[in-house]
């Protein structure tokens, strides 16, 4: 893995998961809508690329060129109903095929590994959009990684631990959660899978 490309690069979890890239000494190219949020120990030691995701020509320019794709796209604390992210997913995959990018890893919810009537109705309008979302990476034919957290926590990081279609704890390290992502996209174990992560205990 050559360049990679960090989709929400500002978010909790993003920020974590651009420190796991550059700590693992790849090239990386974070993709914001404010570089301002990213902080300033890592903006000097990223390449960034402003736009937004929305923006099919914001998405190409900043695939082009790179390896593998990292999607941390989130709303944060914003629960109302959205299709961001599942819009978002198709700008990625259209431009990841239309330069031949095959790796991508996206980050999800754990509350896909719910029936519908099951999710806290809290959550129900964010989780349908992260649905919608899976199914687009599901269709692309593209080497995906699907990850679906538990509750991400701040806690330090130590070890995750990984379990295909269902989850195998209730929390993770936003730093764990970070690492894996980036991790991830050299496991061709995981390609094709959907992976339910938590931070060991």
């Amino acid at each position: 893995m050559d360049k990679v490309l960090i989709f929400g690069s500002t978010g909790m979890t993003g920020i974590c998961t651009v420190e796991a890239a550059v700590q693992k000494g790849l090239n990386v190219r974070a993709f914001v809508r404010d570089p301002s949020k990213l902080p300033d120990h890592l903006r000097n030691s990223v390449e960034v690329v402003q736009g937004n995701v929305l923006e099919y020509k914001d998405v190409l320019n900043a695939i082009r060129g790179v390896t593998g794709v990292v999607v941390v796209l989130g709303t944060g604390t914003v629960l109302t109903p959205t299709t961001d992210l599942s819009e978002g997913m198709k700008n990625i995959v259209k431009a990841m095929k239309e330069l031949n990018v095959e790796i991508v890893s996206v980050c999800l919810s754990a509350f896909l590994f719910f029936e519908p009537e099951k999710v806290p109705p809290m959550f129900r309008d964010v989780t349908a959009d992260h649905q919608r979302e899976y199914d687009v990476l599901k269709e692309s034919g593209l080497k995906y990684i699907a990850v679906f957290p538990p509750h991400i926590t701040d806690q330090p990081g130590t070890e995750y631990e990984v379990q295909y279609d269902a989850s195998p704890g209730r929390v993770i390290s936003k730093h764990d959660l970070g690492r894996f992502l980036v991790d991830s996209l050299t496991l061709p174990e995981h390609y094709g899978r959907a992976c339910g992560v938590c931070t060991k205990r």
